[in-house]
């Protein structure tokens, strides 16, 4: 090794730096296992819900929606044209986080005219609620 990084010194007229990796592999008989067998089995459900609960969480990850959410519930009932200006966002971007809240259950609509009036699903708040609890 030595006697490279002198050749290569020479040809470079520089020292150079070499780094030499080498990758240790140990096998092991397989004696021990690595955890106790739990007595209680784990059997995960196709339909428990968890698919509707991941859409409910993405909805709420947003700080935005969250915030509109907020804004919904403490006003009881909330039109469109009150969202837009008091979030100083664009009409469409307000459209857009409410048609996510809409389409995970979170929000219920209501078209007055050409107003459209928003509430809160308590239902689907206190759901994912629920779900939370379970997992702790």
């Amino acid at each position: 090794m030595l006697r490279w990084l002198r050749i290569l010194t020479i040809i470079y007229k520089q020292p150079i730096i070499l780094f030499v990796m080498t990758t240790e592999v140990k096998v092991q008989p397989a004696t021990e296992i690595c955890c106790p067998i739990p007595k209680r089995h784990f059997h995960p459900e196709e339909n428990d819900g968890a698919k509707e609960a991941a859409a409910v969480f993405r909805a709420l990850a947003d700080e935005t929606r969250l915030r509109i959410l907020k804004g919904i519930s403490q006003m009881g009932e909330l039109c469109e044209c009150n969202i837009v200006p008091a979030f100083g966002l664009s009409q469409p971007t307000v459209n857009y986080h409410l048609k996510v809240l809409r389409a995970a259950g979170l929000v219920s609509s209501e078209r007055r005219g050409q107003w459209v009036y928003h509430r809160v699903n308590q239902k689907a708040v206190l759901g994912a609620v629920r779900d939370l609890t379970e997992v702790a």
